[in-house]
């Protein structure tokens, strides 16, 4: 085996790491087979920067235009929801309905593979936005924007990279189990981009929003263990929404 296929980072997982959680029309490349997806775990992080960056544009441009601030994180929250297919929502609300709708974990995971949606994925959604945006208007009112969206994107990809790696797949089906589980350096890598974000963002400060992300991965982390024993791809969505929401609100206590 040539030794680059064991790296714990290539380039090309950027743009596995692009297709794997964005919608983004790429181009068609050659992927390395013998590498596997769960490698490019360490580039959540980045594919986080590229979405959080069109949609700050989208944001720029229409607060140029004199969009109020509310209507402005309304539509920068469509943007984000847009450029992923809203696979993290739909994480979110599957996790809601599956963990709070079940009495067993097999129940639970029945629940999560369900396409239709119960009042626990309705009140997930709907609270999730509802905070997001809350947080956002706060900002954008203040005169933040990029920074903490790219931050927020950033911080919350990197949560789900630890959270595949810590749990084992709940079930043996599924595009968590189909990507596997990317091993202590593609995290420690996802956690060193995240932490040089965070610094350069809000210098010494930030290392408050390091702390809130890290206690609402394990605690995601947690609940997950505990009702279905692992995790799946519902439960790295619903992650990656947790941070979002807990690092948007911590970076509003902090500047604000």
């Amino acid at each position: 085996m040539d030794k680059s296929d064991t790296a714990p980072a290539k380039a090309e997982d950027i743009w596995v790491a692009l297709g794997l959680l964005t919608r983004l029309p790429l181009p068609q490349r050659n992927w390395d087979g013998t590498r596997g997806a769960a490698k490019a775990a360490w580039a959540y992080p980045v594919a986080g920067l590229v979405v959080g960056l069109l949609a700050c544009t989208f944001g720029a441009v229409l607060t140029r235009f004199g969009l109020p601030a509310g209507m402005t994180a309304a539509a920068i929250l469509l943007a984000l929801s847009l450029l992923t297919g809203a696979m993290h929502e739909d994480g979110l609300a599957d996790a809601a309905d599956g963990l709070w709708g079940g009495n067993t974990p097999e129940r639970r995971l029945h629940i999560m593979k369900d396409s239709h949606i119960g009042a626990y994925g309705v009140i997930a959604l709907i609270t999730g936005f509802a905070l997001r945006w809350s947080a956002l208007t706060a900002l954008l009112s203040a005169g933040w924007l990029w920074t903490p969206v790219l931050v927020a994107a950033i911080t919350s990809r990197a949560a789900m990279a630890y959270v595949m790696d810590a749990l084992p797949n709940a079930r043996n089906s599924g595009l968590s189990s189909l990507t596997g589980r990317p091993g202590k350096p593609a995290t420690r890598i996802a956690a060193g981009i995240t932490a040089v974000a965070v610094l350069l963002g809000f210098g010494f400060s930030g290392l408050w929003l390091l702390v809130v992300a890290t206690l609402t991965l394990f605690l995601c982390a947690t609940l997950a263990r505990y009702k279905i024993g692992g995790q799946t791809g519902d439960i790295l969505g619903a992650t990656q929404q947790a941070t979002e929401i807990t690092v948007l609100g911590t970076i509003c206590v902090l500047l604000l």
